[in-house]
């Protein structure tokens, strides 16, 4: 039997979504590191945020350089990355550094998300942006390697349909 490289999944949808929950879960199950895609952006992009203002492409691509980075960096052992990735661009920035990435969109209504955002104490999103985030939100396209996860269940349940979802997990 070949052993099949470890999985290199992307958790991605918009703030509030799960992905840091759902990511640590999953990096748990299977097994290998967990990255938080947050902490991947230079100060002055947090400030950005944390002031109400969104992130424009610019403003993306040295982050979107350092996740790729991390990618890469872990090719052989398999891992996980929280990341929003709303954009089919900045999904494409990631494959072309790692074709073989998965992405896991957490896909949940904008009044769902909007109550967990509401509910969540000590993060720099305020919810207001969630608005431009569903606006940037470019669904999976069918030629990306990846799956849209339903996330109206428990963190466990959502975890299940992931694990399910990831090739080789």
């Amino acid at each position: 039997m070949s052993h099949s490289a470890a999985p290199l999944v992307v958790v991605m949808g918009v703030s509030g979504s799960g992905k840091t929950t759902v990511g640590q879960l999953l990096a748990q199950g299977l097994g290998v590191p967990y990255a938080e895609g947050d902490d991947f952006h230079p100060d002055v992009n947090v400030e950005k945020m944390r002031a109400g203002h969104p992130l424009d492409d610019e403003d993306r691509r040295p982050w979107l350089d350092e996740i790729a980075r991390w990618l890469v960096g872990h090719v052989d052992s398999g891992g996980v990355v929280a990341c929003s990735a709303l954009a089919r661009r900045y999904r494409d920035r990631l494959a072309s550094a790692v074709p073989r990435v998965f992405f896991l969109h957490l896909d949940g209504s904008a009044e769902l998300i909007a109550a967990r955002l509401t509910a969540r104490q000590g993060h720099f999103m305020p919810p207001e942006l969630l608005r431009t985030q569903f606006a940037d939100m470019e669904p999976l396209g069918e030629d990306e390697s990846g799956a849209a996860i339903p996330i109206d269940g428990t963190p466990q349940e959502t975890v299940a349909l992931a694990r399910a979802a990831v090739p080789s997990a």
